[in-house]
Parts: structure tokens; C-alpha cells; sequence
């Protein structure tokens, strides 16, 4: 019986050694020897060009210099309690509470997190939420195993990967551990290792690191691309706080602490070092870990050619530099001689307040882009120079709306919307006073422009806080009214705007917005605004922007020439990253040119931005300004055929500026970059053959007619051109004696034919206003009726403001408008036209403009009182009141109220 136990035993030994050799035979054999992971830290270095090879920036191996590496084997340091030099312990605590927090209890390998991760896993319905992977086992998968491999998802990765995990430790001591996985964990921004991130995102020494920092870079790992806090610092700070919560789980902090390193500020800062374009280089990296993933990244022995045009973007950051402190009041030396500041500084040279600006250019045809200035300074903490601004999110104001228009303009888009027909350039919108049905998304709105909410109505302004009448498209999108594209937004739909605008690339519209989106409610990045601009200079096709050219991976050929292998494996030129742009259309070439040919007609602009703005150019070229609420943000979006300029001025903290506009903050630049962008003159825009040009009457936008007194050319897509002869302008017969309508029984020689330009009723106050003679009444009409004598026009659409009629109109302000009064505008400049006219057109022999019940403006012999006043917070009552003889009694308008905040 023993003789059998004991064979029996032979055969069991013999059988598991069996299996543990064909185990190690098929699973383990080819595994690398793990005295090959110090030389597999040291990596080649990858290097970022511009498009004509110049370098932008060149990724250093972490352990070729001290400044970014930690001993990979030290003596044990009594300094610390987990005997590394150089790291602080709460470093340690926040990466073992995030990774591994049973670190120093297991060999390697941790039963208790594999099954905890596979209860996670099954709770979840089977989908990966959790991994059971040990900070050993993350060292042996991402130095020692074939990037092919790491991510494999099969029992024999596990098994390969838990065999090198344990003789790492059986090597290696638990402080050698940590410091080979501080020293080689990817960050983002190109730092491998703690010291590097120390030295990239707080320009200091891993050594120096405080608590808060600490945790905020062991957040990173998991995600370095989402949580970097250069491009997203509010997810990064929550993941500071997951963090924290992980480290008071784990027992290393407790609330009290988590508390208060929770309290601590973060300030991001980068240290110096040799790069070009630094935003755009930190764009490419993430482009780069999305497409080849961190590892590939970090093996290094890349060469990656990029779209940048070395020589354009210096000469953009120079001139966001440069008239940065233009703006600020700030001379600077310019070949020698000073340049000049904004004219709008003060005698004391008081700054503007604004900090930064980004830039971008693209390439029109091909969506490359050449250029991409993220801020002024990079490295300049004082005004968070390294937060990316070109890809921020910020509220575009007026720059959004040719999106609007578009869908006006285009028969397709007006089709899909279930509308009749679409509008052309010379159709009439009124702005006019109008409160437009309010809606959730509007209550976001932070348009510069006066925009009000009250009892659920949307009551925009214009920026010039004036009302212009009847405009044509052409007149109102040129100048940037506000009212007339609200108006186009409430007849093609918020909706159908919302998704011509993400056909075009901008990929932030879709959450619930109101009418407001239109003068910016919503929000969108620098570049995605640009690359949609794209769809006027291509004929409504979609711009798709590149940034990389191509990949080399010199450290597999040996040699950085044009027949080397692609990173991707692929010896094609990259074709991960060369996609060319589809063919998608947006918008029909017609509506593209049309939005082009108004953006570029610098006649029309004039009575907004003057004849000498900066948006002229010696060459074809077609812009578009943008500001928004409190000066928070003013952008100038412009392109001509064969480049696209988007430029926006503001500051990182989204402080307000002194009172800067698109035109005078972001438009110089523009101009700048724009002449900068074409060395030689631009082709003139494409004019489609279906675009045909015709003559009509300014006022109306209607064919001429005897009676109309400005001509002038329009250009429409066949077929939507008008058809009908001026009907506005009509002659009617005067009495000359009475200055009343002729009837059948004045005699002919007291009968005078005039040319009156009849105008329905919304426009009587706007007309009276403006002192645009309308017909008198007839005998029959009574003359106390504010309408009496107002003609309507059957081809002039407008809404009826309904006014209540009085012997006495107040104009302004409208009725329950709420007004704010913005911080760091100086108090005399926040001011609202008041004002008010007598109804029937004759003098009365006072008037007065009362406020709270008291005067502030006052004439005799008068038919209208115009003036401003100065905001004041709380609620205030207007009217206008007055005597039309001595002997009569006070009469009153209807009394408005408004609240200021």
C-alpha cells in the first residue's frame, strides 16, 4: 500500500511538473528577462517638426539628464518612510491610494483586487470597470511586455504579465519598485516620470512638491490627456479630489486633512525650456496618445511631421504679443522705434485689462493648420499662459451669426425646414423694439449687446443700443444687428441652425438653446469656429482640419528618410492622420458665396465699423467680428480663397476687459495675421454660375420703381430674385391750404403730388423717430389717433410691437426690461437711451421725460425728448407727460417699469 502512495506521489510530481513545463514552454518562454528593464527605460527621443522639417520640439529621455529623472535604484534614504530621496511621502500615499493600496501585502500579484475587480466587473453586466492589476504588474506590462500585448485581454496576457510581476519583486525591493514606476508613468505633456511632471505643470523639483500637488499628479495617470489641467482644470480638480478620498479611504489621510489639502490653491506653471509653439506642440502630443496610445508615445524613436508653418507662427505670437500691449497701454520697441499705443489709453496710462489671445490659421483647401497661438506667453503663470485658448471653450457672441444666415439663405436648408421660401440679401427684417418668446436655453445667454429676460420674453439689443428700421439682410449681417437676426433665427428654427452648424464642425451645440444662440449663447473653441468658417471659401463643403503630416519611426529604420515605416506600421504616408477632407456639403455653393460676398462687402459695414476698419484688406477677404457679455470675450473670424484666420482676445479667468471689442481687441490682430498669411495676393472668391445680380430699390429690397429714391445692386440665386415693382414709395395728393389729403372737392390748383415712403404700422414710432414725413390725415381722421395717417405696405413684413396708444408715446426703455450694471465699467459709461414723442406730430408747449417722479429731461414748443440715463440699481418708473396748451390739463404716457442689478 505504501509502494502505491508512493508511486503514486512520482506520477503527481512528475504530472505537475509536466504542466508547469508545458505552462513555461507555450505561455512563458519568450518572455524578455527582467534584467532587460533598466535598459528598456532608456528610450530614443521623439521629435516634433513643422512642415518644412524645422524643429518644434524634441522629447528628451527622462533618465538622460537629473533635472527630469529619479534614481532608478537608490540606497535606502532615511528621510523618508518609504526610504526614497527626493519624493514626498504624500506623493507616495496619493499614487499607492490611486493604484495599488496594498502595495507592501502582496508578492506581486493581489488575489484580494483580482476578485474584487471580477465582483465590480460582474455587478457592472460584465463590462470593465474595474482592473485588478498590481503597480508591479503595470511596470512589468508597460516596460517588458510588446505594446502589441499590453492590452490584450485573454487569460495567457495575465498570466505572462503575473509571472514578470513576481519576479520583479523577487529582484527588485518595494522602494526600487516605486521609484522605477515614478520615474516612467506617462503624465501628459510629455512628462515621463514625477520629476518631469513636477517640472512641466508646477516648475519646481518633485522634492518640492506641496500635498495638494501631489495629488493632483497622481490623478493624472489615469488619464493624463483628459485631466490635464492646461486644457481642462476643472476635470482635473476633481480628479484631485477623487484622489484624496481614495487616500482617506486607504487610511494615509483623514477628513479633517482631505479637507484641508482640498482648501489648498493649485498654480500651474510651467518650467523654461527649448520649444517652439508650445500649444500646438501639447496638441500634437494629444493626437498623438489618442491615434498610437501613451506607450507607443513613450517608447519614443518618433519623427513627426507636422502642418505647422514655423515662420507664420512666430510672426503670430508677435503680433498677439504686440498688440496685447498696445491694448494695455504698454510701448514696446518695434525695429527700433516705439510703437504706438491704443489710442483709447488714458492720460495715466491705465491698462485695458487684458491678458490674453489666441490665434489660429488654417489652410482653406487642404484644413491644415499652419498656425495655432494658444496665449501670449506659455510660460507665464500671471496670466495662465499655458491654458490653451484656441481649444477653450468661450461664448462666440455676434461671430456665430452668419451660421444663421446661412439657413436663410440656402433653399436646401429652408426645404428641411418645412419653409416656403428662403430669404435673399436684399430681404427686409425689421429692427424694431421687440420682446420674442423666451425659452430655457436663452436664459444662458452672456451676449454683449443688452439682452433682457423678463416674465419668460426675450428682448435683445443692439450694440449700439439704437434701432435702425427696415434693413436688408446684407445691411443687418454686415453690421451686426442683433434684432434682425433673432428675428432669422425665430424663422428658420433654433434647431435647424443648431445642425447646420455641427454639419460645419462646430461640436459643442448640442444641448437646449433659445433664440439667444444666435448672438452667442452658446459656446464653442477657437479652432472649431474657424474650421466652420470653412464652409464659405469651400462652397458649403466641410473643412476637416490636420496636424500631422506623418509619423517616421526612426528607431525601427535606422534613419529619418521619406521610405521609413510609418509608427502605425504602415508605409503609407500616415494615413492615420493624412485623412483629406470629404466631400461633405453643408450649404449649396449659392448661400456660401452669398455669405461671403456680405462679409466681404466693406460698403455695406460702413455705418457700423466706419471706411477705415481694420477688416479691409488689399485682397479678397471676408470677416466677421463677435463680443460678449461685460467684455469677456470679442473674437474676428475672417478667411479669404485659400486661408481661414480665427483670432480671440480676452483672459484665461474670464475677468472682463475694459471695454474692447472684436474690432479694436481681436480685428488688429487679424488684420495682422492676415497679411501675414498671404505673401501674395489671395484668387478672388468664386462666384457660382447660378449667382446672378440685379438692380433694385435700397429701402424695399423690390425691383425700381419711378418713385424710389436710391438704387442699388444686389446678387441673389436664380430664381429668388423679386419679381414685384417698389410698392413702398406712393405719391399722394396734399391740399396745400389745409397740409391735409386732397379729397374729390379740392380744387386741382391747390393739389401738390409727394413721395412718401409708407411703412406699416410697427415702424410709426420708428419712423417718427427717424423724422421720415408720413402722409397727414385725411378730414375724416380723427387727430388724437397715434396711427392716424399711417399707411401699411403690403411687401414690408414687420411685427406689430402692439404699443398702446396714447396722445403721448414713450420709446424708451422698454417696458419690464432688466437691465445690469457691469463690474469694472466705469459708471458713466453704463447708461440707456430714454425718450418719447407726441403722438399726432404737433408741438406741445411742454414736455418732460419723468423718472421716479422726477424730470430729467424737459422742452417747450416740442414734439419728442431724446436723451440717456445713467443706470442706477433698483426699480424705476418712466413716462413722459406734459401740456399741449398753457391752458390744458397734464396728460401722461403709459408708465413703464424696468429693474436694474
Amino acid at each position: 500500500m505504501k509502494r502505491i502512495w508512493g508511486w503514486g506521489a512520482v506520477i503527481l510530481v512528475l504530472l505537475v511538473a509536466g504542466i508547469g513545463i508545458g505552462v513555461y514552454a507555450t505561455i512563458l518562454a519568450d518572455l524578455p528577462s527582467i534584467r532587460e528593464i533598466e535598459a528598456r527605460s532608456v528610450r530614443p527621443t521623439t521629435r516634433i517638426l513643422d512642415r518644412n522639417g524645422l524643429l518644434l520640439y524634441e522629447v528628451l529621455d527622462p533618465n538622460a539628464g537629473k533635472q527630469f529623472n529619479l534614481s532608478l535604484v537608490s540606497a535606502e534614504a532615511t528621510a523618508s518612510r518609504y526610504g526614497m530621496a527626493g519624493v514626498p511621502d504624500f506623493c507616495v500615499e496619493a499614487t499607492l491610494a490611486t493604484e495599488d493600496s496594498r502595495f507592501f501585502l502582496h508578492p506581486g500579484v493581489d488575489p484580494l483586487a483580482i476578485l474584487r475587480a471580477a465582483w465590480q466587473n460582474h455587478r457592472a453586466g460584465g463590462q470593465i470597470v474595474s482592473g485588478g492589476s498590481t503597480l508591479t504588474q503595470q511596470i512589468a506590462r508597460n516596460l517588458l511586455m510588446e505594446p502589441s500585448e499590453r492590452y490584450e485581454r485573454s487569460l495567457r496576457r495575465k498570466i505572462r504579465e503575473a509571472w514578470l510581476a513576481l519576479q520583479l519583486e523577487w529582484r527588485y525591493s518595494k522602494p526600487q519598485l516605486l521609484q522605477l514606476y515614478l520615474n516612467q508613468t506617462y503624465y501628459g505633456n510629455f512628462a515621463f516620470g514625477l520629476e518631469a511632471a513636477a517640472q512641466i505643470f508646477f516648475a519646481k523639483p518633485a522634492a518640492q512638491l506641496s500635498r495638494a500637488e501631489c495629488a493632483l499628479l497622481a490623478g493624472l495617470v489615469q488619464y493624463p490627456t483628459g485631466y490635464n489641467p492646461f486644457q481642462d482644470a476643472e476635470s482635473a480638480k476633481l480628479r484631485q479630489q477623487t484622489v484624496l478620498r481614495l487616500m482617506r479611504d486607504a487610511g494615509y489621510i483623514d477628513e479633517a486633512e482631505l479637507v484641508e489639502v482640498l482648501a489648498d490653491p493649485l498654480r500651474y506653471r510651467s518650467q523654461l525650456f527649448r520649444i517652439e509653439a508650445p500649444h500646438f506642440v501639447m496638441y500634437i502630443q494629444d493626437l498623438l496618445i489618442a491615434q498610437l496610445g501613451a506607450d507607443r508615445l513613450r517608447a519614443g524613436g518618433l519623427e513627426v511631421w507636422t502642418t505647422l508653418d514655423l515662420g507664420l507662427q512666430r510672426q503670430a505670437e508677435a503680433s498677439v504679443r504686440r498688440r496685447l500691449e498696445q491694448l494695455n497701454c504698454q510701448m514696446e520697441t518695434v525695429a527700433g522705434r516705439p510703437s504706438q499705443p491704443d489710442p483709447n489709453c488714458r492720460k495715466d496710462n491705465r491698462s485695458r485689462r487684458v491678458r490674453n489671445a489666441a490665434a489660429v490659421v488654417l489652410d482653406a483647401r487642404s484644413g491644415d493648420i499652419l498656425s495655432l497661438v494658444g496665449s501670449p506667453n506659455y510660460f507665464d503663470a500671471s496670466i495662465e499662459g499655458n491654458v490653451n485658448a484656441a481649444l477653450s471653450q468661450r461664448q462666440p457672441g455676434s461671430a456665430i451669426k452668419p451660421f444663421t444666415y446661412a439657413a436663410a439663405l440656402d433653399p436646401i436648408w429652408i426645404a428641411r425646414a418645412g419653409l416656403d421660401r428662403p430669404l435673399t440679401p436684399a430681404s427686409i427684417l425689421p429692427d424694431l423694439p421687440t420682446a420674442f418668446p423666451g425659452g430655457r436655453g436663452d436664459a444662458l445667454i452672456k451676449a454683449m449687446d443688452g439682452d433682457l429676460f423678463e416674465d419668460g420674453a426675450y428682448v435683445p439689443k443692439n450694440y449700439d443700443l439704437r434701432y435702425h428700421g427696415p434693413v436688408s439682410v446684407r445691411e443687418a449681417l454686415a453690421n451686426s444687428y442683433n434684432i434682425p437676426a433673432v428675428h432669422v433665427l425665430q424663422y428658420v428654427g433654433v434647431f435647424t441652425m443648431q445642425q447646420l452648424a455641427t454639419e460645419a464642425g462646430i461640436r459643442s451645440f448640442g444641448g437646449e438653446y433659445g433664440l439667444a444662440l444666435t448672438l452667442g449663447g452658446g459656446e464653442v473653441s477657437l479652432l472649431d469656429l474657424t474650421k466652420a468658417y470653412g464652409i464659405f471659401p469651400r462652397g458649403g463643403e466641410r473643412l476637416e482640419t490636420r496636424a500631422i503630416l506623418e509619423i517616421r519611426n526612426v528607431r525601427e529604420c535606422g534613419t529619418a528618410n521619406a521610405e521609413c515605416g510609418t509608427a502605425g506600421g504602415d508605409s503609407s504616408r500616415n494615413s492615420q492622420f493624412a485623412t483629406r477632407n470629404s466631400q461633405s456639403q453643408v450649404i449649396s455653393p449659392e448661400a456660401a458665396y452669398l455669405i461671403t460676398d456680405i462679409l466681404s462687402d466693406r460698403v455695406a459695414r460702413i455705418p457700423a465699423f466706419g471706411e477705415g476698419s481694420v477688416l479691409n484688406l488689399p485682397f479678397p477677404a471676408a470677416a466677421k467680428t463677435g463680443t460678449t457679455t461685460d467684455w469677456r470675450d470679442n473674437w474676428t473670424v475672417g478667411y479669404s480663397a485659400e486661408r481661414l484666420v480665427g483670432v480671440w482676445v480676452g483672459n484665461a479667468d474670464n475677468t472682463p476687459m475694459q471695454g474692447i471689442s472684436g474690432i479694436d481687441g481681436a480685428g488688429p490682430i487679424w488684420q495682422d495675421i492676415m497679411r501675414a498669411a498671404h505673401p501674395t495676393p489671395p484668387a478672388p472668391f468664386r462666384k457660382p454660375l447660378r449667382i446672378i445680380e440685379s438692380t433694385i430699390c435700397a429701402p424695399s429690397g423690390l425691383l425700381p420703381s419711378p418713385d424710389c429714391p436710391r438704387l442699388r445692386g444686389e446678387r441673389f440665386i436664380a430664381g429668388s430674385e423679386p419679381t414685384r415693382a417698389d410698392d413702398q414709395f406712393q405719391r399722394i395728393p396734399i391740399d396745400l391750404s389745409t397740409g391735409l389729403r386732397a379729397t374729390a372737392e379740392t380744387p386741382p390748383e391747390r393739389v401738390v403730388e409727394r413721395v412718401y415712403w409708407l411703412l406699416g404700422p410697427a415702424y410709426a414710432d420708428w419712423a417718427r423717430a427717424q423724422g421720415i414725413p408720413q402722409p397727414p390725415p385725411t378730414t375724416h381722421c380723427g387727430m388724437g389717433i397715434a396711427e392716424c395717417g399711417i399707411e401699411n405696405s403690403p411687401s414690408l413684413a414687420a411685427p406689430d410691437v402692439g404699443r398702446t396708444q396714447s396722445a403721448l408715446i414713450l420709446t424708451a426703455p422698454i417696458g419690464a426690461s432688466a437691465y445690469a450694471i457691469h463690474p469694472g465699467v466705469p459708471p458713466e459709461r453704463q447708461r440707456i437711451p430714454v425718450g418719447g414723442y407726441v403722438a399726432d406730430g404737433r408741438p406741445w408747449h411742454s414736455l418732460r421725460l419723468v423718472v421716479n417722479g422726477i424730470p430729467i429731461l424737459t422742452a417747450e414748443e416740442a414734439v419728442r425728448l431724446d436723451g440717456w440715463w445713467v443706470l442706477t440699481k433698483g426699480e424705476h418708473s418712466f413716462w413722459l407727460e406734459g401740456e399741449s396748451n398753457v391752458k390744458s390739463t397734464t396728460i401722461r404716457s403709459p408708465e413703464v417699469r424696468i429693474v436694474v442689478e
